[in-house]
This record gives structure tokens, sequence and C-alpha cells, in this order.
């Protein structure tokens, strides 16, 4: 299995963007923050505590596809990706490839968490509807589960020893293609 694209993924509150972040340092990759990608639209009706539709994500999804698909190299990207058509989605948008890591954390965890927090826009009165809507990804999806009880670092470890061994594929594959060019 190759892959060059990673969705960091999970409930809000999670740690996404941070880990996401730490970990594309690591692989010297291009760190996407999905949240940047919502329409203003979006982030009001989250700012007012109401939870997004499908109908409210699919153009976002649609637009976090394209932009990791257009970077080049190893690409890393927060994006809660709840659900498995919302994963399905994304990987076929992008075309390629999409691993997913899935942030899993217990709901008293990511609350404390997100109440911690300054300057995001999603209230911790959101949780809820975000575990309703949560679909851990299966064995049938291109994924890596990491429990995030531990500190920052430690996750960010994890997830890079779990993903040596795919990033170097993928290096390997990119480097083959751009020979023949």
């Amino acid at each position: 299995m190759n892959a060059r694209l990673f969705i960091v993924m999970g409930v809000a509150g999670c740690g996404k963007s941070t880990v996401g972040d730490g970990v594309a340092q690591k692989f010297d990759g291009t760190f996407l923050e999905g949240d940047a990608f919502h329409p203003q639209s979006n982030i009001d009706k989250m700012s007012k505590g109401e939870a997004l539709t499908d109908e409210d994500r699919w153009p976002w999804l649609e637009i976090v596809a394209t932009e990791m698909s257009a970077n080049a190299g190893l690409v890393f990207t927060g994006c809660s990706a709840l659900k498995k058509s919302y994963r399905e989605f994304i990987s076929k948008k992008a075309g390629e490839n999409v691993l997913f890591i899935y942030l899993d954390g217990s709901k008293e965890l990511i609350a404390k968490r997100m109440s911690q927090r300054t300057g995001h826009f999603m209230p911790t009165s959101l949780l809820d509807s975000q575990f309703d809507t949560l679909e851990i990804p299966t064995d049938d999806e291109l994924k890596i589960l990491v429990d995030i009880s531990g500190s920052t670092q430690d996750i960010i470890n994890t997830i890079c020893e779990r993903l040596q061994p795919i990033v170097n594929t993928s290096t390997k594959i990119q480097a083959t293609k751009e020979d023949v060019i």
C-alpha cells in the first residue's frame, strides 16, 4: 500500500491541527488546515452552535480533496472526515489513495481539551453531534487508529513510526516517476 495524501481525522478537539502539523514537519511534508477551507456560512453556523448537515459538508470536502491533490509531495490535512461516505468522497475526488489517521479518544478527554483551547469557532456544545455523526474507520479503509490519551509528542511519534514504511514506499515511487520524466 502506498499513499502520499493523509488526513488526520476525528471529532472536534481531538488534536487534528496540532498533530497533523507535527507529523507533516517530521516528514518534511505539507500541512493543510481543513478548517481554513470551510465557507463562511459553515463557520457562522458552527459558531452559533448549529451542527453542519451533509449538504453543508459536501462542498467543503470537495475543496479539501482538491487542495490536497494539488500539492506535490507528502500532504497531511486536518479534516474531521467523520463518515465513511465522506472519506470515500475525499479519496475519489483526490484521485489517489488517501490514508486516514483516526485520532481516537473518549468524549470526556476531548471535552476537557476543547474547554482549554481558545480562539476556535467550534463550541464544546457541538461535541455530542460530532460523536453522533462519527463512523470509526473500518478494516476495508486505508487507515490507522491512534489513541490520543498520551502527550502530543507521544501521539506524533506513534503516528510517525506507523507511517514510516508507507512514507518510504511513497517517496521511492515519486522518485521513480521523476526519474522517468
